[in-house]
């Protein structure tokens, strides 16, 4: 069943009723991942309504060969139909050299981002502490107090951005009854069984508790940890979520489409996963951050904020984590992977196949949005990076 089968009769089929339910499930996501605020409640992140058009100068890349899945040579062309690519994007200096959409989508359509939202929300962070408006050696009960209780209680907002909070928590998207499905009846990404009483967003990070590690010892990769940092943001700016990041972050852009946010019963955003937004304006944000967070002309996102990442060594807490295996001797700080630390190669990477990958040598920048068929699949992965790795090569 392709996309374009979903969702298109009135009322549609039982077998192409795309539900929250069944919306994050193959081959459903096909359609909802494009369609998002029809299923969950959602607030806009306008746009800038003066977006500089993106220049194009087309390349052949299709042919490039890399190692895909299974081990076999592939080409890029051949592996976006066979990972379930949605839309494909690679930038050099700034211009568009391969543009590539499949799934009904469109270079205007947004599309969710999943964890790639931890990266914006990263990038966000290091604006207001530029400007004052934040500290990351604070505290996080020094903004929510209401956590004093939870394992927030003792940790700093430098913790959150870095992924090395303590907490009991086992991020596992197929365990049907472990902290991820009551993760998600709280957000509302689930319908919740009649008989299930659930708290709402920021009641459940209040519940979260710690598992006897100390603070900044380990990465440990937890979603809950960046919709605190959300929070953080919202009160060091006494403004929601969705409109700090228009503000602070898509308009300075220049972003093209309003991108959106989803929230939950009491309208708390959905940080760590839930950003919407257009593929080509996340290939301008991608781009500004590769030019050291300039766009058009104007600094965005502060430099000192972006070398931090790049030159802090956090590779010690990464080698103790969960995905150590996964990018052997990478790094994690403030919500970006750095998966070649003697390249600098950066990284956003979200469930079921989002990426941002960042070559610096090669002043690349490329885009993957996908719905790929489970959560987090490790080959797909290793697929994309030696193909993203194959693709930077052409340009060296």
């Amino acid at each position: 069943m392709t996309a374009t089968d979903m969702m298109n009769d009135f009322p549609p089929s039982p077998d192409r009723q795309v539900t929250l339910a069944n919306w994050r499930t193959a081959p459903f996501n096909r359609w909802s991942f494009r369609n998002v605020r029809r299923l969950v409640p959602t607030a806009n992140i306008p746009a800038s309504g003066r977006s500089v058009p993106l220049e194009s100068r087309l390349e052949d890349i299709g042919q490039t060969e890399f190692e895909g899945l299974g081990g076999e040579l592939t080409t890029v062309h051949r592996a976006l139909r066979a990972t379930s690519t949605d839309a494909f994007i690679v930038m050099r200096r700034g211009r568009i050299v391969a543009e590539w959409y499949d799934n009904g989508l469109n270079a205007f359509t947004p599309h969710i981002v999943f964890s790639v939202s931890k990266s914006i929300c990263g990038a966000l962070t290091g604006i207001l502490a530029d400007r004052g408006l934040l500290d990351p050696d604070d505290l996080v009960v020094d903004y929510i107090p209401e956590l004093i209780q939870s394992v927030y209680g003792d940790c700093t907002v430098r913790h959150l951005l870095d992924m090395v909070v303590g907490i009991k928590f086992v991020e596992d998207y197929d365990d049907p009854d472990g902290d991820v499905i009551r993760y998600r009846y709280a957000m509302g990404w689930d319908p919740v069984p009649p008989s299930r009483e659930t708290p709402d967003l920021r009641r459940f990070l209040a519940r979260l508790r710690p598992d006897g590690n100390a603070h900044g010892d380990m990465f440990h990769y937890v979603s809950t940890n960046t919709d605190v940092l959300g929070w953080v943001l919202e009160r060091a700016c006494e403004q929601p979520l969705c409109d700090i990041i228009s503000e602070y972050l898509w308009m300075p852009l220049g972003a093209e489409r309003d991108a959106y946010i989803t929230v939950d019963s009491r309208d708390a955003m959905r940080a760590a996963g839930g950003i919407c937004t257009a593929p080509r304006d996340l290939a301008r944000f991608g781009e500004m951050i590769r030019c050291r967070g300039v766009a058009n002309g104007q600094q965005v996102v502060p430099g000192w904020w972006l070398d931090d990442i790049v030159e802090a060594d956090t590779s010690p807490a990464w080698a103790k984590g969960d995905f150590a295996e996964l990018f052997p001797g990478a790094s994690y700080r403030s919500k970006w992977y750095q998966i070649d630390r003697g390249i600098g190669i950066l990284c956003a990477l979200g469930i079921h196949g989002q990426w941002i990958y960042i070559h610096p040598d090669a002043e690349l920048v490329a885009i993957r949005l996908a719905s790929e068929p489970i959560p987090l699949d490790p080959e797909y992965a290793k697929c994309w990076r030696r193909g993203f790795d194959a693709i930077a090569d052409e340009f060296l």
